[in-house]
């Protein structure tokens, strides 16, 4: 496994791996504008993970706020250690920025919850859309 900065030649398969998850469902695309996506991949914290030379994940995360943005996984990957090893260095790339802790917020009662409570995130409570608020203190 390779863990290396996003491309834009990566975008169709991010995209791919985004649009097939069953949990976090992007109900609405348009909240997920390219300006946006192309944002954090120019100017942030955009890696991916690469096995046998596939994209197997990514992670975004914003070097001005702590905010881990995105952790997806191509279901074929899932549970071998992957998407631990990107959370992993996006929290060093954020700890490199300065940050002394990492937010992010994620759905209840799904497999991401368990994995974040599972990495010693803690909860912070619910948005108004009910989706849970994590933290992280960092090294």
């Amino acid at each position: 496994m390779i863990i290396r900065p996003a491309t834009r030649a990566d975008q169709p398969r991010v995209s791919a791996i985004r649009m097939a998850v069953t949990e976090n469902v992007l109900s609405d695309p348009s909240k997920v504008t390219e300006a946006e996506v192309d944002w954090y991949r120019d100017n942030a914290i955009f890696l991916v993970a690469e096995v046998d030379g596939d994209v197997a994940g990514f992670a975004c995360a914003n070097h001005q706020n702590g905010l881990i943005w995105a952790l997806f996984m191509d279901k074929a990957h899932e549970g071998r250690g992957t998407g631990r090893a990107l959370l992993d260095a996006a929290l060093a790339a954020l700890v490199a920025a300065g940050h002394r802790q990492a937010w992010l917020t994620t759905g209840a009662d799904t497999r991401a919850e368990r994995f974040y409570r599972a990495h010693g995130w803690r909860d912070m409570g619910r948005e108004l859309d009910g989706q849970i608020v994590f933290v992280k203190a960092l090294p």
